[in-house]
């Protein structure tokens, strides 16, 4: 079967010198773009491709003819643009006015993202024990294996201090980039290109840590890796940091902004759900909170009240589960496993009912 195709956007543009540089920018993405000279031209094939590249040259034109308003529209100028440019980005409501060359860099990243592909970005999950010992690492680990049934999915380890999704995942003697290499590097990074790079079995990376490792989390790496992550899976789980300190610092900030939903993992005892709810009393935008029962204990519908957030899975304890990570399997063994089912459900609520659920 063949692969698709990626879509090609269109230009727009009667002047050779714009229309040669933004060919060369969409070769340098991998992606071949359609060409309309002229506003008609341009009319006809509005509706149809993903991304519209329009130059300042035939913009009051277009504008003239009223097409339809639509997303993924920009209007391109060499230079500054002026007074009437910024009138006819009015007129067509594109969603911004790219002056090159200093723009280049958005522009890339525009086609960068067009010739990667996939119909949409993936979701983005954080986990965070409520307690220690809670298992929120490995709960991620589950949720990366549960969902790479049905497509790409990567966990990232936040964490430097946990005990290492590659290792509870059996991929620490597998190659590829950890956090170490990445912190070093700079510029901007794609998402096929960080999953291909990434420590991996079947469709489930994972970035972690070499053994030892002292660097800090860099926020800007951070920040690259999540949005590359996201471009090139379906599911991307973060396994955050327990401490509120950590994790509300600037790197810290940068991983709870981009996750749909955090998912606080709780020991139903006493003591388990007094920490859980101080926690979740810290984290910012607790809406976005959800909480997964781990254990007997009190019950789920207690916990919620306790700690002030719905509850959206519960679980007993996984039999053999030590004897299952040692063994490089990670810690869904079998799809019928407390792990696995717990998993399933939370994906399920996030694909029926949406990440706000």
């Amino acid at each position: 079967m063949p692969a698709p195709q990626t879509p090609a956007p269109l230009l727009v543009t009667s002047d050779p010198a714009l229309l040669d540089d933004l060919r060369r920018l969409a070769a340098a993405a991998g992606i071949e773009a359609e060409v309309a000279p002229d506003a008609v031209a341009a009319l006809r094939r509005w509706t149809a491709p993903p991304l519209v590249l329009v130059g300042a040259d035939v913009a009051g034109d277009l504008a003239h003819l009223g097409p339809a308003r639509r997303p993924g529209v920009h209007l391109v100028t060499w230079g500054p643009p002026g007074e009437d440019v910024y009138r006819d980005a009015v007129a067509l409501g594109v969603e911004s006015v790219l002056g090159l060359p200093g723009a280049e860099a958005r522009l890339t990243e525009a086609l960068t993202d067009l010739g990667e592909g996939g119909p949409a970005p993936g979701v983005v999950l954080g986990t965070v024990g409520g307690s220690g010992g809670a298992g929120a690492t490995t709960f991620a680990c589950a949720l990366g294996q549960v969902a790479a049934r049905t497509g790409r999915a990567v966990v990232v380890d936040a964490d430097p201090l946990g005990p290492g999704v590659d290792r509870v995942l059996g991929l620490e003697g597998c190659e590829g980039f950890r956090w170490d290499a990445l912190c070093r590097t700079s510029g901007r990074l794609g998402g096929r290109a960080l999953r291909e790079a990434l420590p991996r079995r079947g469709g489930l990376g994972a970035l972690g840590w070499y053994a030892g490792s002292t660097d800090p989390l860099q926020p800007g790496a951070l920040r690259e890796v999540l949005s590359a992550a996201r471009r090139g899976h379906d599911t991307v789980v973060v396994d955050l940091p327990r401490s509120v300190d950590a994790m509300t610092g600037s790197a810290g900030d940068e991983v709870l902004a981009r996750c749909d939903q955090v998912l606080l993992v709780v020991r139903p005892t006493v003591a388990g759900v007094s920490s859980a709810a101080r926690l979740c009393a810290r984290l910012p935008d607790r809406d976005r909170v959800r909480l997964v029962v781990r254990g007997r204990g009190l019950e789920p519908g207690e916990v919620a009240r306790v700690c002030g957030a719905p509850v959206v899975a519960a679980m007993a304890d996984q039999r053999g589960l030590a004897e299952s990570i040692d063994l490089g399997l990670g810690p869904v063994r079998s799809p019928r496993c407390h792990l696995g089912r717990a998993a399933e459900a939370v994906l399920a609520r996030l694909a029926v009912l949406g990440v706000a659920a």
